[in-house]
């Protein structure tokens, strides 16, 4: 046999190996618990083990994609991985078995230190990398077998069949077999071990309650209506969304219950139906990335329904000296509050259930998420949360805080420009540059555009829906033909207007003036 087909056969091999891998490792998962996947979990570690500028990085080139990222990413490596680790184990036998026997090593710790693993979700990987390696070491022994009686072939041919007819027909039948069968296994236990199916009827299904205080309508004066200007209430299915889940935890609401913990009088523990039992109220509130580049669309408006937070910390009676709530989210995830905020009554912080008058969908926080206005999501939007535990930042650090970020996060006031778009071109005359600016829990008071190096030019603000909204904007511009320059800041309500100094968004939020460029014909 040819020498690069024997490679490419080998390669192969190894592919096929860690296909057989992963779909023996999903279907075990799929009896442990999803997130003890291998590939689920070396991305959870891969999550948090890279810097935060890798992450800032990722999330500014691919936004809310960057879970679809880390998994290509992910499929491309362990694919070159198997392709290496299938030629080892052809040229040296034993070496490429013990290479996967070390990767399955890897894909052990890091099943057993994601957030609630026990012992058994070492099982998958255990499995899926035995099974691997026993599909490795039978399909290179019949590579072998089919190569050495090639040779014989050449050395001394036979009259009818060749001797290697047999050898490479029961190659071929065991890589395709195996590749299929193991693809056919993998699959269907993702699909069946995520669950999403069920908790998604679930949540259709579920139909929730009035709430005792309702939002105040949205003012006839909020939506502009200009074309491309991004809507005043976000849409469910294009609210962002930014987490550290690799998978979407999927929870049964009758099995979920939050419990509020640490430097209180007396702890509390609620379920479901007891929060909806609640007189849950309605608030209109915008949620910010930290991530958010100047410019950027990691912000979202929405109606949320739930019920105030402050409420249930008054049953725990928090004690004397706590100055930090550290919420908990069912996949580990902990983002640290001030304990001040959320007991603040002139603030809407909510345990959200609703989300623009339906249930949180998956990926947004189902069953129950945390919204608190003014600041950004990292340490006050937890989802699928669990536990609030009262303690002191002296005490404790939460998830973002420990990878550099700062530990209190309130959001900056920043504005953007949406129409006309950034590189884009119009016809001379009137032109609409329009936009959105925010100042969550303090409020937009004005915006400014200014063109080229022309002076600063207020624009008409739309009616505010309260001071934890963003507000639209516009000006009217009589453009002249030529390649124009059109920058934007906001002053807030407490006489605070944005710097122009750009700021990364590492430790505490960016901040700069959005700038776009602009051809008039």
């Amino acid at each position: 046999m040819e020498p690069r087909r024997r490679t490419l056969l080998a390669g192969a091999s190894g592919v096929v190996a860690a296909v057989a891998t992963l779909g023996s490792a999903e279907a075990v998962a799929a009896f442990v618990a999803p997130a003890s996947s291998p590939l689920l979990a070396v991305g959870s570690l891969v999550i948090d083990l890279v810097p935060g500028w890798v992450k800032d990085l990722v999330i500014a080139l691919f936004g809310t994609n960057d879970k679809l990222v880390l998994l290509i990413v992910l499929g491309v490596l362990v694919a070159a991985l198997a392709v290496g680790i299938g030629i080892l184990e052809e040229r040296r036998p034993v070496v490429g078995s013990i290479a996967l026997a070390l990767v399955g090593v890897v894909a052990v710790v890091a099943a057993i230190t994601r957030a609630d693993a026990g012992l058994d979700w070492a099982f998958p990987s255990v499995v899926g990398t035995a099974v691997g390696i026993l599909v490795l070491r039978l399909l290179v022994t019949r590579l072998r077998t089919w190569d050495d009686a090639t040779v014989a072939d050449e050395a001394r041919p036979v009259v009818g069949a060749s001797r290697a007819e047999l050898p490479r027909r029961s190659f071929i039948v065991l890589l395709g077999g195996t590749a299929v069968g193991a693809l056919v296994v993998g699959v269907g236990a993702r699909v069946a071990s995520a669950g999403a199916v069920a908790v998604e009827t679930i949540r259709k299904a579920l139909k929730l309650p009035t709430a005792a205080v309702a939002a105040p309508p949205v003012p006839a004066g909020a939506e502009l209506g200009i074309d491309g200007l991004t809507p005043v209430v976000s849409a469910n299915d294009s609210f962002y969304r930014i987490d550290t889940a690799l998978q979407v935890p999927n929870i049964d609401p009758s099995t979920w219950s939050l419990k509020i913990t640490g430097m209180v009088e007396q702890e509390v523990e609620i379920g479901f139906e007891e929060l909806l039992a609640l007189p849950l109220q309605e608030s209109i509130i915008t949620l910010t990335c930290v991530s958010n580049p100047v410019g950027g669309d990691l912000i979202g408006n929405a109606l949320w329904l739930g019920y105030p937070i402050r409420e249930l910390l008054a049953r725990a009676k928090p004690k004397a000296g706590a100055d930090m709530v550290l919420s908990r989210s069912i996949d580990g995830f902990t983002a640290g509050t001030p304990l001040e905020v959320l007991q603040d009554e002139d603030r809407d912080s909510l345990l959200a259930v609703g989300m623009n008058g339906q249930p949180l969908p998956l990926q947004h926080g189902f069953p129950v998420r945390m919204v608190v206005p003014g600041l950004y999501g990292y340490v006050s939007a937890t989802k699928w949360v669990v536990e609030l535990e009262v303690t002191r930042y002296a005490n404790a650090r939460a998830y973002w805080t420990d990878r550099g970020w700062s530990e209190r996060g309130p959001i900056k006031t920043e504005s953007r420009i949406d129409v006309p778009r950034n590189g884009g071109r119009v016809a001379a005359g009137n032109v609409a540059i329009a936009g959105v600016a925010w100042a969550q829990h303090t409020g937009v008071n004005r915006v400014q555009v200014r063109i080229d190096d022309g002076d600063w030019l207020d624009t008409t603000l739309a009616t505010a829906i309260s001071d934890d909204t963003w507000v639209q904007w516009v000006l009217q511009w009589d453009a002249p033909a030529g390649d124009h320059t059109i920058a934007v800041r906001a002053t807030d309500a407490a006489g605070k207007t944005q710097s122009e100094t750009p700021v990364d968004v590492v430790p505490d939020g960016a901040e700069g003036w959005h700038t776009i460029s602009v051809g008039v014909d």
